[in-house]
Parts: C-alpha cells; structure tokens; sequence
C-alpha cells in the first residue's frame, strides 16, 4: 500500500515536528493518516521501523535533492567544466536548507540526535560519513563527463573536500557579520542569517576547486 505508505510517514513526520518522538503514539499516527492501527504496524512492524523507514525517507529525498541540483547545467558546451563549482555550490546550498529546515535530515549529517528525535539505534540513521561519501560520489559523477581528464584525480578530491566543507557548514553555521563590520551600504541587521551561510558555503567550496592539482597545475575551474 503506497499510498498509504506514504500518508503514514508524512503523519509521523508532522507529529515529529510538534512533539517529542517518545511522546508520540503509534494509534495517533494511524488516525492522522487516516488508516487503521493495525494497517500501520503491517507496514512497519513497530515504533522503531517506522524510525528507520522516516529517516531513510528523508535522507534519501535530501540526496535526489542534490542529485537534482547538480544535474543541472547541462553538458556539450564549449567549456562545460566551467560551471562545475557553481553546481557544486548549489549542492551546498540546498544541503544547508535541507538541513535547517529538516531536524531528521540534520542529525543524520551531523550524527547529533538530540532527545526530541528518534534514538539513533531505533532510527538506525546512516552515518554522517556514509551522506558525505554518497554526496561526493554524485558530484564526481555529474561533473566527470566533462572534465578534463587529466584531471579526473584531482575532481574527486576537489568534491570530497566540497562535501566535507559543506558538511562542516552544518555542524558549525557561520557566525553573523558583527555590526560595523559590513561593507558600506549593507545593514547586517537586515541580512538574513541563510544569506551568509550560502555565500560562507560558497566561498569554501569554491576555494576546494581552486585548489592546484596533484602535479602542481591549476586546476580547471581556475583556468576559466
């Protein structure tokens, strides 16, 4: 049953999002959804499997986010590696979002689950290296057809650095632009704190691709 699938864990995550999850009721999930009782548990078997099916959930549709990010830009261009550390950055950016807005999807990143989430044995959550891991893979492999390939070697460690900046980025947010401290013309007061975050983000994952290559060459995305 899908659909009926579906409802109960958007149930669960929307209870999640008021209350603790030990404070939640497996009976209350069910008649949010709409089913019965005994529907849920043929689904998930108990409290702790439908733990692990919310957070595998949310984790997989916060990687197809950036796997849908970094699709974008296209290929065939005369240049094509050039938009590369933009689309990279775009990963980033949607990791920091996700992330903010998620508490399921910012635990399974930071590895911090804290007392209103599910026990991390219960949820049995993917370790924060494996999300860095799969993040890396997709960036190398979106970007790949069109790189150099003599650079190749230096694009996978150009992504894993990205992927780990990134990740540092969610653990630790860029602290506000201290008053006076803005160019002319900005109120720091005024901007908003995911503002800097994503130009923080960007700046770190554009400095991972400007990094030289193994041989001591610039890298592409500096040559353009």
């Amino acid at each position: 049953m899908p659909a009926a699938r579906e409802s109960l864990l958007d149930a669960a995550y929307t209870a999640l999002t008021a209350r603790p999850w030990s404070e939640i009721r497996m009976v209350e999930v069910a008649a949010a959804a709409g089913v019965s009782r005994q529907t849920l548990y043929n689904e998930f078997g108990s409290k702790d499997g439908l733990a692990r099916a919310l957070v595998r959930r949310e984790t997989d549709n916060y990687l197809a986010g950036v796997a849908r990010v970094l699709a974008r830009g296209g290929t065939g261009r005369s240049t094509p590696h050039r938009d590369g550390p933009a689309r990279v950055v775009a990963a980033a950016a949607w990791t920091l979002r996700t992330a903010r807005a998620n508490p399921l999807v910012r635990a399974a990143l930071t590895g911090c689950w804290g007392d209103r989430l599910p026990a991390p044995a219960a949820a049995a959550e993917p370790a924060p290296g494996e999300l860095v891991g799969r993040f890396c893979a997709q960036a190398v492999a979106a970007l790949e057809p069109d790189w150099p390939a003599e650079e190749l070697p230096a694009l996978g460690t150009a992504c894993e650095t990205a992927a780990r900046l990134t990740l540092s980025c969610v653990v630790a947010p860029p602290a506000p632009v201290p008053s006076g401290t803005a160019p002319p013309g900005r109120v720091p007061a005024q901007r908003a704190r995911r503002d800097q975050e994503a130009e923080a983000v960007s700046r770190l994952v554009r400095g991972a691709f400007g990094r030289p290559t193994g041989d001591g060459k610039q890298g592409a995305a500096d040559r353009c």
